[in-house]
């Protein structure tokens, strides 16, 4: 029965984004301005560079690594910061709170129908683009079926640290310039701008041990592996998980200890 509550949020939501068929255009649109600096940025470094390997990936390795982590970024934003610093602001997240379902619950679940629609709409066609014109460098096994694994948890992971930053709006009643700041954080150490192959090694160590690169370096390190090892894909989806559990937990107790700073602005 609950199953189904939610399922209607997700119905609603794939409705709502199927209303606004411009935005998709528009960022295809700059999703293609985007990826041909990202080509003729890489282009220049492998060849100033004078070889064709470069931290073990090669320009191809690399190019397709970055357009496939810009159209799982695309598949997976959710802006539900804003939503969050919006119903803050306006006071309307005392009705949201009256809802007979938990806030953080709903939220998720009312913007569960983008997720559908991105994926058809920017996700797929990249993916089957990619596959396409690289003649099969992606592979396709079973490592499709750990990518899927690997990509909802992934999911659950960034809507976490969304859900904190969002809650963040509770003591500062302004959320522009943190979640400007956590994006550029996420984005850049999670692999999704620089393969973290690039990173220093020290660097990279640190990295590993934060959320941010089981967001996009996970499920892409898993999806572009033919023959993964059961060792190293066990540690990757054991960390997801891991980090999974740990967010989650996170942004519960940090939403729930907040609620106590909400006010309603002209109230």
């Amino acid at each position: 029965m609950k199953l189904k509550k939610y399922l209607t949020l997700t119905r609603a939501g794939i409705i709502e984004s199927l209303q606004f068929r411009l935005s998709m255009l528009v960022m295809f649109v700059g999703n293609l301005l985007y990826l041909t600096v990202v080509y003729f940025l890489w282009k220049s470094i492998y060849a100033s560079a004078g070889t064709d390997v470069v931290n073990g990936m090669t320009f191809s390795d690399t190019l397709i690594y970055l357009v496939l982590a810009t159209a799982l970024y695309n598949f997976m934003e959710m802006y539900a910061v804003w939503e969050i610093g919006r119903a803050i602001q306006s006071g309307k997240i005392v009705l949201d709170l009256l809802k007979p379902m938990e806030y953080r619950s709903y939220l998720f679940w009312s913007y569960s129908g983008s997720f559908v629609t991105n994926f058809i709409a920017t996700f797929l066609p990249t993916f089957l683009i990619v596959c396409i014109v690289t003649h099969g460098a992606v592979p396709l096994g079973i490592n499709l079926l750990f990518f899927v694994i690997s990509v909802i948890m992934a999911i659950c992971i960034n809507y976490s640290i969304d859900f904190i930053v969002g809650t963040i709006c509770l003591f500062t009643e302004s959320i522009w310039g943190i979640n400007i700041m956590k994006q550029v954080i996420v984005l850049l150490l999670s692999g999704a701008t620089i393969p973290l192959a690039f990173f220093p090694d020290k660097l990279r160590a640190v990295v590993e041990m934060l959320p941010f690169q089981s967001i996009y370096n996970a499920p892409l390190s898993i999806l572009l592996d033919a023959h993964p090892e059961p060792k190293e894909l066990a540690l990757t989806l054991g960390t997801q998980l891991m980090w999974c559990v740990v967010m989650t937990v996170i942004s519960k107790l940090f939403w729930k200890v907040s609620l106590r700073q909400i006010t309603v602005n002209g109230g």
